[in-house]
């Protein structure tokens, strides 16, 4: 079934684009490594395209939105992958172990059927894929903005925090290139496949994190912390020892997360006092797509215009680590104020966290 990438804009909906965007999901899942995931979504993409009756699969059918920008095949992904972590499921058991030779469409569907009230709920908000091994990326960035010449103490800005995984990014240790940053031996250690030169070996310091998230999730409560173990790929066993090690650190202090929508967060954050000598940060991973094109206007806004007025000791940056869908990976780009406000691509990574390729200021967008 699988076909090529099919290169339509995100934002595209209609007849025909709920297709596609199961097609392209599987080609996403299989160049991330996660092969299991992939069968699972081209099992739905079968049922969808085979007009399997049902609620659940109608109500996909009939996406009135983008689903590409809306990340629909990964919130289904999540709620079959839920039924497989609680174990109500058992037939699942062999499509997850990886096993050949089984119908794998046909367990999905006697799934989905058994199930299909518990799963429709999942269809109705993006999924919340926290990794913390993104953050190996933000640190990226601070000793790049560093070298830059902009004050390495750093007071963080997270849209889209979820959780708030990487709003404790100060309290991992990684090794980056040879590079070494955070505690020793830190809450989760990282150390992605490095790839191109060693970033700056700058001496860095996080003031504060803060973060929002429209539907912040709760890490101390178990219900909400399976829910988003339900969005780990199963082939990526790291994220889930990942995922404990920050559901203990959370136990014993919570991040400073609260629930808003990232245009109103950006604008609050902005309007606050500055500390001399201390960078202000917006960052988000995975998450540009799912805020809406008018709160992405103002907070681009809102950027822009707190830049114009930032100065070398109250300086601004912005630092995105989101998907090129050109090229299937993901990129960080960074802008900053003064003197930056064309994007540098500093990195291109792994989804995950698996690696890392520095570009340092190599490439411009």
């Amino acid at each position: 079934m699988t076909e090529p990438y099919k290169f339509i804009d995100i934002n595209a909906s209609g007849p025909g684009i709920i297709a596609a965007a199961f097609d392209n999901q599987v080609v996403y899942c299989t160049s991330s490594g996660a092969t299991v995931t992939a069968r699972v979504v081209a099992a739905l993409h079968d049922l969808i395209e085979n007009d399997e009756p049902g609620a659940l699969l109608d109500r996909i059918r009939s996406w009135p939105g983008a689903p590409l920008a809306d990340a629909l095949p990964l919130r289904i992904v999540g709620g079959i992958h839920s039924l497989q972590l609680r174990g109500v499921e058992p037939a699942l058991a062999d499509i997850y172990a990886g096993r050949e030779g089984i119908d794998a469409t046909a367990v999905i569907a006697a799934a989905i059927r058994a199930h299909e009230a518990d799963l429709l709920p999942w269809l109705d908000g993006p999924p919340q894929t926290n990794e913390a091994g993104r953050s190996a990326n933000f640190i990226a960035a601070m000793l790049w903005l560093a070298d830059q010449g902009l004050p390495p103490r750093f007071e963080c800005l997270e849209i889209g925090s979820s959780a708030g995984i990487n709003l404790m990014l100060d309290r991992y240790h990684y090794d980056l290139g040879g590079v070494e940053v955070g505690p020793e031996p830190g809450a989760i250690r990282f150390q992605p496949e490095w790839q191109g030169d060693a970033p700056p070996n700058k001496q860095i310091e996080i003031a504060s994190t803060r973060g929002c998230d429209v539907a912040p999730v709760d890490l101390t409560d178990p219900e909400q912390a399976t829910r988003l173990k339900a969005y780990i790929w199963p082939e990526h066993g790291v994220r889930f020892e990942r995922m404990e090690a920050a559901i203990a650190e959370a136990a014993k202090r919570a991040p400073d997360l609260i629930r808003m929508n990232a245009a109103d967060f950006v604008e609050a954050e902005l309007a606050k006092p500055q500390e001399a000598g201390t960078t202000r940060m917006l960052m988000h991973s995975i998450v540009w797509q799912y805020v809406p094109e008018d709160q992405q206007a103002r907070v681009t806004a809102a950027m822009e215009a707190a830049g114009a007025h930032a100065t070398p000791e109250r300086p601004l940056a912005w630092v995105a680590l989101e998907a090129n869908r050109v090229l299937h990976i993901h990129e960080m780009v960074v802008r900053y104020w003064p003197g930056g406000e064309q994007g540098v691509v500093v990195t291109r990574a792994h989804p995950h966290g698996a690696w890392l390729g520095w570009l340092g200021s190599d490439r411009t967008i």
